[in-house]
């Protein structure tokens, strides 16, 4: 009986440590990852994780300048509180700060300021970044095949293989005529031979011309169809900043930068202070360490180490990518603000690259062919544009299903007015 209860007691008591656990960890502190993300969003713009001071100190080693974590957690929340209390410290860091009050962050949980605490107490450790082309280590290079090398071997290889076909051919003939008891043929030039047999096959021949005179025209007109065409564009940039880690990684907002995109024909090359705005307090990248972040430093003349801009501007040359001829009128507002249309249409997904490349040929024919595809929705927001797709929609109901769409070519979007003028 004895054994029975103890063994009962031993399931009930694994049951209950099971469940115990299951308990801890699903009420487990936030982890330092979110600490990290906390750190970002909250202090990252006046703070570092380093000694460096921003626009308040640098928070290394600040768990051991500080009474207790529970006293950080208080100043964190709501460093007010805590300075009206009365807090010898409290008032201490305010005069190092000459009267800088901190924000006050009422809205972070216990949870939250407990993992954010944990996170400036245990930075991430410094991983040294990847070496930049050309900064003491030598970029990879991609090896290719020539293709002018491979055509100037075949053509090699088909000149001996005539040659030899050729010389077999002589002798062979040579040695049936001796068995004929006829005399040795003259064996003649290649192009004394190539000349007989073009007088002997002169429809083969004119085939022939016409074949090779067609192929120059094609090569030429695609060529010509070329110019300008800039498909797969992919120019170097002065300062190596990768659209991967921004709107990507980070799932920066397109127009945070490009500010200009819903409300200008242009979209805009976003001016270094916009930079500025998240690198006061990043100053070293995943990748390129601070080799790059440092000439953004230098461009709006930023001095990391005195916090303060001290020295003289410059302006970045930023190496257009995408560019229309001068006789095309293009529209961001029409397209994106009015036509609802996604920055991939025409510059593909920016999240996943490092260097803008132009992914689309932005040709006339690729143009057209887009306004002729995409649907207008109704827009209630925007009257005339809601009258006019009223009145569309009235003059082709009798049309088949499919073609009562209201794309961009019915309402005129390709009248050689619209886009030339």
């Amino acid at each position: 009986m004895d054994t029975t209860n103890n063994k009962q007691r031993k399931q009930i008591s694994a049951v209950f440590s099971f469940l115990f656990l299951s308990i801890i960890f699903s009420i487990q502190p936030l982890s330092a990852q979110d600490g990290a993300k906390l750190f970002k969003q909250n202090c990252a713009v006046c703070h570092t994780i380093t000694s460096q001071k921003l626009v308040g100190p640098g928070l290394a080693g600040v768990a051991a300048r500080v009474p207790n974590d529970a006293w950080l957690m208080k100043w964190i929340k709501n460093n007010q509180e805590v300075l009206k209390s009365g807090d010898a410290y409290a008032k201490k860091i305010l005069a190092e700060s000459n009267g800088m009050q901190m924000t006050v962050f009422a809205d972070l949980k216990d949870e939250e300021l407990k993992a954010l605490v944990t996170y400036i107490k245990n930075p991430p450790k410094e991983v040294a970044p990847m070496p930049a082309a050309g900064a003491g280590a030598a970029a990879p290079v991609e090896k290719t095949v020539n293709p002018l090398a491979i055509l100037l071997g075949v053509i090699a290889f088909l000149v001996i293989l005539v040659a030899i076909l050729r010389g077999l051919s002589h002798s062979l003939k040579n040695i049936k005529r001796e068995k004929e008891g006829l005399a040795e043929e003259e064996k003649l030039t290649a192009w004394a031979e190539l000349k007989i047999w073009m007088g002997n096959h002169k429809r083969t021949m004119v085939l022939i011309i016409l074949y090779i005179v067609g192929g120059f025209l094609v090569a030429a007109w695609d060529g010509m169809m070329g110019i300008g065409v800039y498909q797969g564009y992919n120019p170097s940039q002065p300062i190596a900043f990768s659209h991967k880690i921004h709107a990507g990684d980070n799932a920066i907002n397109c127009q945070y930068c490009h500010s200009g995109v819903e409300r200008s024909k242009t979209a805009g090359i976003p001016a270094v202070n916009v930079c500025m705005n998240c690198h006061k307090g990043i100053s070293k990248g995943p990748i390129t360490g601070t080799t790059e972040i440092a000439k953004i430093y230098d461009a709006a003349g930023w001095d990391p180490e005195k916090g303060a801009y001290t020295k003289p501007q410059k302006p970045i040359k930023w190496v257009k990518v995408h560019n229309l001829q001068d006789f095309v009128f293009f529209s961001h507002q029409q397209h994106v603000k009015v036509g609802k249309q996604d920055c991939a249409t025409c510059h593909g997904d920016l999240t996943k690259m490092t260097t803008a490349t132009q992914m689309q040929p932005l040709t006339m024919k690729w143009c057209v062919d887009c306004h002729r595809k995409t649907e207008v929705p109704g827009m209630k927001d925007n009257p005339y544009y809601e009258s006019l797709h009223k009145k569309l929609s009235e003059k082709f109901k009798n049309l088949p299903k499919d073609e009562q769409v209201i794309t961009v070519a019915k309402m005129g979007g390709i009248e050689c007015g619209k886009c030339h003028y």
